[in-house]
């Protein structure tokens, strides 16, 4: 039942795992750049007190980006741990998920559709 289920939603699955692909690439990026060009404007204008806390703001948002940057590896390391415990049923969904890309989604994507 939960192997017709995955591979039936498979666009579903390689959806999301492209957008945590994304998720993880990109907001860490956008973060870190925001917070250089934030610290930029306060070295420009030469004010100490700006420079502290544009810089205290670059250091949360490395933060906040590193810690973004492990989310989906942590969603990817849970959904390997539950894909062990629940056998051989829902591996479409946790590879599509955890590989968008990889051989054992791109078979199902294509047999889906039929293209295969």
């Amino acid at each position: 039942m939960a192997e017709d289920f995955c591979t039936k939603t498979v666009e579903v699955w390689r959806l999301v795992g492209l957008f945590l692909l994304v998720f993880k690439i990109v907001i860490p990026i956008i973060l870190i750049v925001l917070g250089v060009i934030d610290l930029g404007k306060a070295v420009v204008s030469s004010d100490d007190k700006a420079i502290s806390k544009s810089a205290k703001s670059l250091g949360m948002r490395v933060i906040a980006a590193v810690c973004i940057f492990f989310v989906p590896t942590l969603i990817s390391f849970v959904i390997g741990v539950v894909d062990n415990s629940v056998e051989e049923m829902s591996k479409v969904c946790a590879y599509c998920i955890k590989s968008p890309n990889g051989d054992v989604c791109s078979s199902a994507y294509n047999a889906e559709k039929g293209t295969e």
